[in-house]
């Protein structure tokens, strides 16, 4: 049975660019909404013009990686025409969400109180780097400035090396994920009170709380975590990369449960009762001597060999590039690894969405031509023929 998905009959209007809100939005219309991005007429999303590699019907691989099941509208909405269309649109839509510049909701119109007269349960939902107020709500801002400024350059790497970055835009995903979530949490109390809202997230501020424990240990002790060595948990032991034959394995044995079964999987049930390792506190302040006795014994197999003999027992993971990562049974075996067809094009593989709605299929659509669903939607809004073509005389759409 193909149940409908959870968000069937929920439309976004998305003025959105590049990967942060995209990201966002893709998650809601792999769930079924209809998440229709409004762009400008001369080249729209600048994301479709970022390479290096293209599709055979010439589309940006980097812009289908954010913008699968949505559809495409162009307007300008900097113009009176493309204005009034805009509001003829947000009559029929349930969100606005937007991720831009923290002053540029205002320039555009964007915010509840513009657009409440036209529909009193809009909510709008935005992402902005630094917020829409305060001393930087004209900064632009990107994910690698905020992993900077708010400490987690600091956190990543091995000490004494130059400080370092996450190796993918984890700011830009989280933040893009947050919008998703804000925009459905004022959905959920619009449908409940009949009047919709701003919603508001930043780069900054989601960089900032997912400091975590981090941030609460330092605001409370007034301890500044650093690196550790072999990217180790900063409190838990063993949770770290230890030596095998051929390479490296990342064992997290973060519950006192998994040690006993690490010491008998690795041949040596003694350390179970050794005082030095007896529970975490111990463990903690042996970690040198863990890390020496953990090499030694891991160092006889090759990590696959210790993963087959670890399997459901012991928490650990290879370490993987991203070929091995995307190679890997578990994902291909799984179906995580789909494909979509692209008109021009053949098919394409793509990582699948990561949440599964039970008893529903979820949509496999490409990320739309620019503009393609322009014409559909103005005649859904009630335009005709002549007035779409007028308006695209003007340049409006």
């Amino acid at each position: 049975m193909n149940n409908p998905l959870p968000l069937a009959g929920v439309r976004v209007l998305a003025v959105e660019q590049y990967g942060a809100g995209p990201y966002g939005t893709m998650y809601l219309a792999d769930q079924g909404a209809d998440v229709v991005k409004i762009e400008n007429p001369v080249g729209g999303d600048f994301a479709r013009d970022i390479g290096p590699y293209w599709f055979g019907d010439g589309s940006s691989e980097f812009f289908h990686a954010y913008n699968r099941n949505k559809r495409s509208v162009t307007l300008d909405l900097t113009s009176d025409d493309g204005r009034k269309v805009f509001l003829d649109l947000v009559k029929n839509a349930d969100a606005v969400s937007s991720n831009l510049r923290g002053d540029v909701p205002d320039k555009l119109g964007l915010n509840y109180d513009d657009l409440k007269d036209v529909n009193p349960t809009i909510v709008c939902a935005h992402l902005s780097a630094y917020g829409r107020t305060g001393p930087r709500k004209t900064w632009p801002g990107f994910d690698y400035l905020m992993q900077a400024e708010a400490g987690w350059f600091s956190l990543t790497g091995e000490p004494d090396t130059p400080p370092t970055r996450f190796g993918l835009s984890v700011v830009d995903q989280m933040t893009g994920l947050a919008l998703a979530y804000a925009l459905l949490a004022g959905v959920t109390g619009a449908r409940a009170t009949g009047i919709g809202r701003n919603m508001d997230v930043s780069l900054f501020d989601i960089a900032l709380s997912n400091l975590g424990y981090p941030a609460m240990w330092y605001l409370n002790e007034g301890h500044v975590q650093g690196r550790l060595p072999r990217s180790a948990h900063p409190a838990l032991t063993p949770c770290a990369l230890y030596k095998t034959k051929d390479g490296w394995i990342y064992l997290m044995c973060n519950k006192e449960k998994f040690w006993p079964a690490l010491c008998n999987a690795v041949g040596h049930p003694e350390w179970v009762a050794d005082p030095r390792f007896k529970n975490f506190e111990a463990r903690f302040e042996n970690r040198p001597l863990v890390e020496e006795y953990l090499d030694d014994a891991l160092s006889l197999k090759t990590t696959d060999e210790w993963l087959a003999e670890f399997g459901g027992s012991v928490p650990a993971a290879a370490i993987n590039d991203v070929k091995q990562a995307l190679d890997n049974p578990f994902v291909v075996d799984e179906g995580r690894v789909q494909e979509i067809e692209l008109e021009g094009h053949g098919t394409y593989k793509y990582v699948a969405s990561a949440v599964r709605s039970c008893g529903s299929t979820a949509p496999a659509n490409p990320a739309p031509k620019l503009g393609a669903d322009t014409d559909d939607l103005l005649r859904d809004a009630g335009y005709t023929n002549d007035d779409i073509a007028a308006l695209r005389d003007k340049k409006v759409i």
